[in-house]
């Protein structure tokens, strides 16, 4: 029953000045999502929700804000966040200080390694923190069958997770010749969500296939590189996500397309965002700061994060500066750095020039312990690295700087005494993927060219998307000392030269999460970065440009387990010519 004491009535009777509001930010410069303007008004605050924006508003606390930008609450509309290596805990910690109150998460990466209890442990790890997180149901676990993973998501598991009050819908579908070669149970994983969002991943597709992908009930993409790939999505109803992370970076690129008629059928997500980066930069804000540098109207830049995503995935009340709207918000010092000054979460201040407000966080203990046990791998020996030379000329996954796509290339292989080496006068590189679910002993092997190393070899358990051990590097007993190393520490990133383990990053959960904050991660990664760096790699991010080489989705050639895929063809593919 509606009592004139309920927060209802208190937020009505607020917003006609009959009551003090809560709070009232004073002389503030509020951008309207919706008219798009800049308004100069005070925003007074009844409980969770803004109450009203105008002048003369009285509240039991007062905060003259002095001209300062207001924002609705930054959303991220498609994050990974196994890929920042953080519990949910330790990343609110990380990006709410930067703005960011909403992320929409698909967790197949876990999903992968320990299946739907993957899926719980983020859920439950996400309750109770200043930052609502959001999941959508994995739709791809694994994402093909050119890969061994860790679990597999039938529709069953689907169905109980769709009934989960923050999955909001189906992830991101990247079997999308599953989709338009009518294979059953992709479709009827899409038939399960065909009343909620069902999140797309198809780069390149175009033409036919990609009329019937859409047609499946599929509504956004993240994968588009070119500006006529974003402009057939957008032209066919895709919501299309112009991602900025940390291995790609398509903004650039992108935001050409954008205009005030078409602004409301985009965001800007980050995909897969590094530690490092979100230590040096930031999160949304930077990607804010970013869009503007390149051009974009400021207020059509902030709608892409936040009143976009929110409609999108029905959140209702979120994102937007508006009576009856949730008191997310983040107060900036201007529409050029966007430099975060203070940050509230349902009405209440959580984040004052950077720093969290004491009291924020309780702390949120791992309880389930089986996620820190999930190596299992047969026992191996520098001759697993081997590679037989059975012909002149090999496939070889050649990087392409600034995204995440490979070239497949190729050269003459480099021999000794029968076997392949590596090349370092042409920058090519053995590399490994070594089966660690089911102790099978599978070992894929392949050539890398435009690492850099020369010397030693990195190895790291998170290899998306099914997360076995994957290794680059010169020489045989190198690679396989780090690989090694990952499974006694249960999961994580080793450098290894000389025949010496050189540095390390653990990871315990799941073999892709570390349990410490961002502050002891990033120096632990700026340590082994700077060690791969004096190896000769000139990569930005070493180790999350390894992890996506074995992702058998993104074009053109990666390397799993089962060995070496054409992802156009979608086929396994001999090594040799």
């Amino acid at each position: 029953m509606i009592t004139s004491q309920s927060p209802l009535c208190e937020r009505i009777r607020a917003a006609k000045g009959e009551r003090p509001s809560d709070l009232v930010l004073k002389n503030c410069r509020i951008v309207n999502v919706f008219s798009g303007e800049i308004v100069e008004a005070d925003l007074a605050i009844s409980g969770e929700t803004i109450a009203a924006l105008g002048q003369g508003y009285k509240g039991h606390e007062e905060i003259d804000i002095q001209g300062l930008y207001v924002l609705p609450g930054l959303v991220d509309a498609h994050m990974h966040i196994e890929s920042t290596m953080l519990t949910p805990a330790n990343l609110a910690r990380a990006l709410v200080p930067y703005g960011t109150s909403t992320i929409i998460a698909d967790p197949h990466e876990i999903a992968n390694v320990l299946g739907i209890n993957g899926v719980r442990f983020m859920l439950k790890q996400s309750q109770g923190i200043p930052m609502d997180v959001y999941f959508l149901a994995p739709s791809c676990v694994p994402a093909t069958d050119l890969e061994t993973s860790g679990a597999r998501l039938d529709c069953k598991d689907i169905s109980e997770l769709a009934s989960e009050d923050r999955i909001l819908g189906l992830a991101e579908v990247m079997n999308y010749p599953g989709v338009i070669n009518c294979i059953d149970h992709i479709l009827e994983k899409i038939r399960l969500f065909c009343d909620n969002i069902v999140d797309g991943h198809c780069p390149g597709l175009s033409g036919p296939d990609l009329q019937a992908y859409v047609c499946a009930g599929i509504g956004s993409d993240h994968e588009a590189i070119t500006i006529e790939e974003a402009r057939e999505k957008l032209r066919l109803g895709m919501m299309v996500m112009i991602r900025e992370g940390t291995s790609a970076e398509n903004m650039e690129a992108l935001l050409p397309l954008v205009s005030p008629k078409n602004s409301h059928r985009f965001c800007l997500v980050s995909d897969d965002l590094h530690p490092l980066d979100i230590m040096e930069r930031g999160h949304l804000n930077h990607v804010l700061k970013k869009a503007v540098q390149l051009g974009l109207d400021p207020v059509l830049a902030v709608r892409m994060v936040t009143y976009n995503p929110a409609a999108y995935f029905g959140l209702k009340g979120r994102g937007a500066v508006a009576p009856g709207y949730r008191a997310n918000l983040a107060v900036v010092e201007d529409l050029e750095s966007f430099e975060v000054k203070v940050v509230l979460k349902d009405g209440k201040i959580v984040a004052r020039e950077g720093e969290l407000v004491s009291g924020v966080f309780e702390h949120n203990e791992i309880q389930d312990i089986s996620v820190l046990h999930s190596m299992r791998v047969a026992e191996l020996s520098p001759e697993s690295f081997e590679i037989p030379e059975r012909g002149a000329r090999a496939r070889v996954m050649e990087l392409i700087p600034g995204q995440i796509t490979t070239r497949c290339s190729q050269y003459p292989v480099k021999t000794y005494n029968g076997k392949v080496i590596s090349d370092l006068d042409r920058d090519i590189l053995k590399i490994a993927v070594v089966e660690r679910h089911r102790a099978s002993g599978r070992v894929g092997l392949g050539l890398v060219k435009g690492f850099g190393l020369k010397s030693g070899a990195i190895a790291s358990s998170v290899a998306h998307d099914s997360h076995n051990v994957i290794v680059v590097g010169v020489q045989d007993l190198d690679m396989f000392m780090a690989v090694t190393e990952v499974i006694k520490m249960g999961g994580g990133m080793v450098v290894v030269e000389g025949g010496m383990v050189k540095s390390a990053l653990p990871l315990p959960v799941a073999g892709l999460i570390s349990t410490e904050p961002l502050e002891t991660i990033s120096v632990q990664l700026q340590e082994i970065s700077s060690l791969v760096k004096d190896m000769g790699c000139a990569l930005k991010e070493p180790f999350m440009c390894l992890s996506f080489l074995a992702l058998p989705v993104i074009p053109e050639l990666k390397l799993t387990d089962l060995g070496l895929v054409d992802v156009k063809k979608f086929q396994i593919v001999p090594l040799f010519f």
